[in-house]
């Protein structure tokens, strides 16, 4: 398979650029008049929170670059420069769309709906200008730190992502006889509410107000002998990407623990201020952060969105809201058989959120407490603040059971939460693994060994997502109970490798990375198109997080040349092209943006008719290929591989929340004139619930939209 045709960088998208695509789109659905009022305030939080995480780790990263003179292109032709040139003209643009939506769309719809957002402290009535006063004595003042900066006192430390109000504080020098202005600065406290809501001036009305606002209004009181010329919030980011040298560092929990304190003084990466900023202030922040001015966002509104999760969360606002989905019960689980009977009997597919959770927190705290079970092995990498898998395999360990964790403390933003529960793991006396040098361990895995009548018998659970139960409600993911033995084998393999750093001759079924994981996935590519070349069917259709690998889009390329159909769901990052003439005219890309994040990923391969399908931990990413410990899994047992053909096929129906991306590289929604509208996401909703009464979990049996008569490129009107 010759690749070095397809590597011209023409036929790609730099993995930056795809991303803010990708929050576009989330943006997309904010500005969605179709979309519940208080949903859209959740989509437009969450466009702030993304954009967040992309300065502090991917911007950062391409400063770091510059810094240190590297300049070689990435697979689109961009160098480190080039690339933050364009990301700075694209964000700028992104705020601006985010605060026009703000402003123009959301506030007037949430007035429209009783509730007022008061954005100004000047607009007060009297009534609520006294709550607002009595508010600040009684619950603000005490919490507050002014910190000037004169002569005697060095700038102070601006924490990462806080909140801060930034004033000019006018003294007079008694020498000289003139004014001097004085730089000050308070941040506001995280530890109150930021949305606080106050009495309103209406009838039937609603009103909040913001906790800046409140400090703002009352700042004069912290300065008492000084005039306040002027005050404005503003906030910076940071450089919070974590450099570890992992063969350097002796003891890595101790090595995190150290450059988790320096992610509040790293290089500052963005500023935001209020639009309106006296300019004198504005310069002084400028020059004492080191920081250019494609770099300063002025915003026309309350610095940091997020705080609209609050107002989403406010009661009383249910008709603006979709109504709460609760995860069916896992119908193979609806009886009196314990969970290892239930798995001997058939393996189990769990599609969350629209089916609980709970069975996978029971398994491993039915495991905890069976007399018959020696040993519990599992790889965590996100896991909840009050997990019941941390407490089960605790339990597990104080009742003599072989525990044994692999902990991922290198999981980025969840290191110092790992840290604490790793030690609390250590402490209850599980065997506690901290991964490989160099790699992240990223795979999702459970393995339970258990003494029968028969002999010892391993059960499993794979899945695609984290064992976190909280995200386990928000993200939607594929899971697979079993007990058989070729793959028991196997998930004893990864333990041992994990633990004793001993690679296995040859895998049953597990597909592993970074060892063995691109090599396959590139020869069942190429099976294809050695097919599609022989005028054999041939077709690939893949769902998952992101594509950015270059081999694998070089392969894909080829296939798609062979005349390989190729659909791809791809939530987030794609860093290849559709419609080059020649190239990736047989590829689809479509990415669904809804109420639930895409987290699964399914792997689909024609194979002349003998179908593989494929789930596992792994997109088609280099980090994730290369660097991480990932695993992917067969899909065999029959009723299973109808259910995930069945995800496949529902999403591709979907017109509601689908975005098909086009020739020149934008997304857009199908065309839903005179069609039957399709939520993939609410569909499972609904037959999640009808499938909880019957006594297995296979899906109907639709007809295949991915596998179409028609040309690929008429998909999106299906």
């Amino acid at each position: 398979m010759d690749l070095k045709m397809f590597e011209k960088p023409e036929y790609y998208v730099n993995r930056e650029l795809s991303w803010l695509k990708f929050d576009d789109r989330v943006l997309s659905e904010a500005r969605d008049k179709n979309i519940p009022l208080f949903e859209r305030l959740k989509f437009l939080s969450i466009t702030a929170s993304n954009l967040d995480e992309f300065y502090m780790v991917r911007v950062a990263s391409l400063k770091d670059q510059v810094h240190l003179g590297y300049d070689k292109p990435d697979i689109a032709g961009l160098t480190p420069k080039d690339q933050l040139k364009e990301i700075s003209a694209q964000t700028h643009e992104l705020v601006h769309v985010q605060y026009s939506t703000y402003s123009r769309s959301i506030l007037p719809a949430l007035e429209k709906a009783g509730l007022r957002v008061i954005e100004e402290h000047e607009s007060l009535t009297k009534k609520q200008a006294e709550y607002v006063d009595r508010y600040f004595e009684d619950n603000v003042y005490p919490v507050l730190t002014p910190m000037a900066m004169d002569s005697s006192r060095p700038f102070p430390l601006i924490r990462n992502k806080t909140l801060n109000i930034g004033a000019l504080i006018s003294k007079t020098d008694k020498k000289k006889g003139k004014e001097l202005l004085e730089f000050a600065t308070v941040q506001v406290p995280s530890v109150l509410p930021r949305v606080i809501e106050i009495p309103s001036g209406k009838d039937g009305e609603r009103a909040v107000i913001l906790l800046e606002e409140i400090i703002e209004r009352n700042i004069g009181k912290l300065f008492l002998s000084t005039k306040v010329v002027c005050a404005h919030p503003y906030r910076i980011m940071r450089n919070a990407d974590l450099t570890i040298d992992e063969d350097e560092a002796a003891d890595l929990l101790v090595e995190i623990q150290k450059q988790l304190k320096k992610r509040q003084w790293g290089e500052v990466i963005r500023l935001e201020v209020e639009e309106k900023m006296d300019k004198r202030l504005l310069k002084i922040l400028k020059t004492e952060f080191n920081i250019k001015s494609e770099d300063i966002f002025s915003i026309s509104g309350p610095l940091d969105l997020t705080m609209l999760m609050k107002i989403y969360g406010l009661e009383g606002f249910d008709q603006y809201k979709t109504p709460k989905h609760v995860p069916a019960p896992v119908a193979a689980f609806q009886n009196d058989k314990d969970i290892f009977q239930v798995i001997r009997e058939g393996d189990v597919f769990l599609h969350h959120p629209y089916m609980s959770f709970d069975p996978v927190v029971n398994f491993v705290r039915a495991a905890s407490k069976d007399p018959d079970v020696l040993a519990i092995k599992q790889t965590l990498y996100r896991v909840s603040g009050n997990s019941p898998i941390i407490a089960a395999l605790a339990q597990a360990a104080e009742n003599g059971k072989q525990v044994s964790v692999l902990v991922e403390l290198k999981a980025r933003f969840d290191e110092e939460h790992n840290i604490v529960w790793a030690k609390m793991l250590e402490k209850a006396g599980c065997h506690v693994i901290y991964g490989l040098v160099g790699l992240k361990t990223h795979s999702k895995i459970t393995l339970v060994v258990r003494r029968e009548e028969t002999g010892i018998r391993r059960y499993v659970h794979v899945a695609t997502g984290n064992y976190n139960d909280s995200t386990a409600k928000l993200y939607t993911d594929c899971g697979i109970f079993t007990c058989d033995e070729r793959l028991g084998e196997d998930a004893t393999a990864v333990f041992n490798m994990l633990s004793g750093y001993s690679e296995p001759r040859r895998w049953n079924k597990l597909i592993v990375a970074p060892l063995w994981m691109k090599d396959r996935f590139l020869k069942l590519i190429e099976r294809e198109a050695e097919n599609a070349k022989k005028g054999i069917p041939a077709y690939i259709v893949a769902k998952m997080n992101s594509l950015c690998d270059p081999a694998i889009m070089a392969a894909l390329y080829y296939a798609s040349s062979c005349g390989v159909k190729i659909h791809l769901l791809v939530r987030g990052i794609c860093c290849l092209k559709v419609g080059i003439p020649g190239v990736s005219e047989n590829i689809q890309v479509r990415s669904i943006v809804g109420d639930f994040l895409e987290h699964g990923r399914i792997f689909y391969f024609h194979n002349a008719g003998h179908e593989d399908v494929y789930m596992g931990s792994a997109d088609w990413m280099p980090r994730n290929l290369d660097r991480r410990v990932e695993i992917v899994f067969p899909v065999e047992d029959e009723r299973i591989r109808k259910a995930a053909l069945h995800i496949l096929d529902l999403e591709f129906k979907d017109n509601v929340k689908a975005h098909i991306l086009q020739n020149d590289g934008t997304y857009e929604k199908p065309d839903k004139r005179g069609k039957v509208l399709i939520n993939s996401q609410m569909e499972f909703c609904r037959e999640a619930e009808e499938y909880a009464e019957k006594k297995d979990n296979e899906a109907k049996p639709n007809p295949r939209v991915f596998i179409p008569a028609e040309p690929v490129a008429d998909l999106s009107e299906e």
